[in-house]
């Protein structure tokens, strides 16, 4: 699970625009255009069956696949992904149901629907193998996609915590949830910085175009969020049930701070699964990505290049 908001990266050309104006809300179309180049990325669309699927797509390569968590989106990952693009093609999906991408009233957004989804956005990319990386529910996106189609997966990697694994101590989100709250869903300014609070251990540089129009968003679709966190609720310990038949290459990176998945869940993936490299990152909340972006895309790129290459078929 993430937040529904992306955050542009510390880059010079960032920071000197004048964001305290009243107007500031209308600079955050080029904040984000502006980092998604510094990224080598561009967007796209693509359709995937009833869904128009949003995207970013860069460099060349290997395929690498980067998916969000819930009420998330693709900007994100553009500054982990800035040191893949050079050796890889990036594509950076808005999931079905969350950030440009279609939300449908008559279509589910459970782990079954959006595993069946990944495999028609594959094919629709032209990618017949790919690395998958997930944030939370991307990551377990990417793990049940690769239990089931171990042939088109080439690694995967968990970029925090993934959702649906049971940890011996609960963290401050399952406490939350046991006493009947939804704590990522935001129906107030209020609630909007509680869940900040809940993600990050030291908040990343947020410009005030971007955490204005997140805020408006996120209290704009809470009612349609419910849905989906339901949803997701119906499957909130699937990962725990059947993790052990994950066989490909298996990167963790597990934020020590986390306080939507308690860290002692690191352990249960470490006994379960035998080709895995974990790592507990201190100072670190539920997204690396965004709160460490430098120090968590080097652990990935060292995991990928430790990756057995696929040979060709001789002619």
């Amino acid at each position: 699970m993430a937040l529904g908001y992306p955050v542009p990266g510390r880059s010079a050309c960032v920071k000197s625009i004048g964001i305290g104006s009243p107007g500031a809300v209308a600079f955050r179309k080029p904040l984000i255009a502006v980092n998604r180049r510094l990224s080598g990325l561009r967007p796209a669309t693509v359709q995937v069956g009833p869904h128009l699927v949003h995207y970013l797509e860069g460099g060349k390569g290997e395929p690498v696949i980067l998916l969000h968590g819930i009420f998330a989106e693709k900007d994100h990952w553009f500054e982990f992904a800035r040191k893949l693009t050079g050796r890889y093609r990036v594509i950076i999906p808005d999931l079905p149901g969350h950030g440009e991408s279609s939300r449908l009233p008559d279509q589910g957004y459970d782990y079954a629907a959006q595993t069946e989804r990944m495999h028609a956005l594959l094919d629709a990319l032209d990618v017949p193998r790919a690395h998958l990386a997930g944030s939370s529910m991307g990551g377990t996106i990417a793990a049940l996609y690769a239990m089931r189609h171990a042939d088109r997966v080439a690694s995967v990697a968990f970029v925090g915590a993934p959702h649906g694994i049971l940890s011996p101590s609960p963290s401050r989100m399952d406490k939350l949830i046991d006493a009947g709250r939804s704590p990522l869903i935001a129906r107030d300014a209020a609630e909007f910085e509680q869940m900040l609070s809940l993600l990050f251990v030291k908040r990343p540089f947020m410009p005030r175009p971007i955490l204005l129009a997140a805020r408006s968003e996120a209290i704009r679709n809470a009612e349609s969020n419910q849905r989906l966190w339901r949803e997701q609720l119906g499957d909130r310990h699937l990962l725990h049930t059947c993790v052990e038949d994950l066989r490909v290459g298996t990167l963790l990176l597990w934020g020590a701070g986390d306080r939507v998945f308690d860290v002692s869940g690191a352990e249960v993936l470490r006994s379960r699964l035998e080709n895995l490299q974990a790592h507990v990152m201190q100072g670190v909340g539920h997204l690396p990505m965004m709160e460490a972006p430098g120090k968590s895309s080097q652990i990935y790129a060292r995991f990928l290049a430790s990756m057995p290459r696929r040979r060709s078929a001789c002619p």
